[in-house]
């Protein structure tokens, strides 16, 4: 019983983070984190020199998910 009501509060929660976050964006207030564009072009030419995920995360200090978003957007 107790964990039913803990689990609806939570619901609760993320919901209406949810809906502020989505009022902010239509206001123009929500924007999230800047990128970094120098980072991701380094990032880029590796991948076109044909270094390998892990070269190319040792090297910038990323993670392997930002490496993989990149390769994506590459092509």
């Amino acid at each position: 019983m107790l964990a039913a009501a803990a689990r609806k509060d939570y619901d609760d929660r993320r919901r209406r983070q949810a809906q502020g976050q989505a009022k902010a964006k239509a206001e123009g207030r929500y924007k999230g984190r800047v990128e970094d564009v120098e980072r991701n072009r380094g990032i880029a030419a590796m991948l076109s020199k044909g270094l390998s995920w892990s070269q190319i995360q040792a090297a910038t200090g990323c993670s392997r998910a930002t490496v993989a978003k990149i390769a994506k957007r590459a092509g």
